[in-house]
């Protein structure tokens, strides 16, 4: 596989700032995108080296604190967009995400990958990583609209209605352009490292089952835990 050379990314640099210098003008944001880039990139500098200790090391409640980990991080950033930022409204958002993120976690990697062990580093991280980041943002799309929604007509089933279809959006639309207008990332990715079309192909209908149904679970677990707080 082609290997990236650490200068060349600088030329990503030059789009950037044309997404900054508009969004600095149009929103009145400028630190914004240079603090989400900036922290991108020593993020994913820091998780490359965690991950070579990681991918070595099977214990299973090292898995486990981690998987904890990544629960509570999405929950926090889900709250980001949210107006009712309680400590009430964050544990409904921790229980939505791990309800739904650890059951396709399972299916996944237990069932459909048939793995030897139940924690293999090397794919339940990296699987988990994309289930939970994608509840993330479908939780925090739904709960936002909900929210607008809900305070404009105090109607919950009619809000409900207008923040599952708005978060589940971006899942219906990749299921409906993958392969004519897109190659997601990790059939992409198993592509540029040499792995037979074919093979990729099973993996990223795997991903985007998973990517849909996680999403979808995941908001109608917090709207029945919401429903059930907003009756009392």
């Amino acid at each position: 596989m082609q290997t990236i050379p650490l200068i060349n990314l600088l030329y990503l640099i030059l789009p950037l700032i044309v997404v900054w210098y508009f969004y600095k003008t149009w929103v009145g944001n400028q630190k914004e995108i240079i603090y989400a880039t900036s922290r991108m990139i020593i993020q994913l500098l820091l998780i490359g080296y965690l991950l070579l200790y990681l991918f070595e090391n099977k214990n299973i409640y090292l898995g486990g604190i981690i998987l904890l980990f990544m629960i509570l991080v999405s929950a926090w950033i889900s709250l980001r967009n949210i107006k009712n930022k309680t400590k009430y409204e964050y544990s409904l958002i921790v229980i939505s995400l791990a309800v739904s993120g650890l059951i396709h976690l399972f299916i996944s990697t237990y069932l459909v990958l048939d793995l030897e062990y139940l924690y293999e580093p090397q794919y339940v991280i990296p699987i988990a990583g994309m289930i939970f980041a994608n509840i993330m943002n479908a939780l925090s799309l739904g709960i936002e609209r909900f929210e607008n929604e809900y305070n404009h007509s105090k109607d919950f089933v009619s809000a409900r209605a207008i923040s599952i279809k708005a978060c589940m959006i971006p899942q219906i639309n990749s299921l409906l352009a993958v392969g004519l207008v897109s190659l997601p990332g990790m059939m992409t990715g198993q592509i540029l490292s040499g792995v037979d079309p074919l093979i990729a192909v099973r993996y990223q209908i795997m991903i985007m089952a998973m990517l849909l149904s996680s999403a979808g679970i995941s908001i109608i677990t917090y709207f029945i835990l919401k429903e059930k707080t907003l009756n009392y």
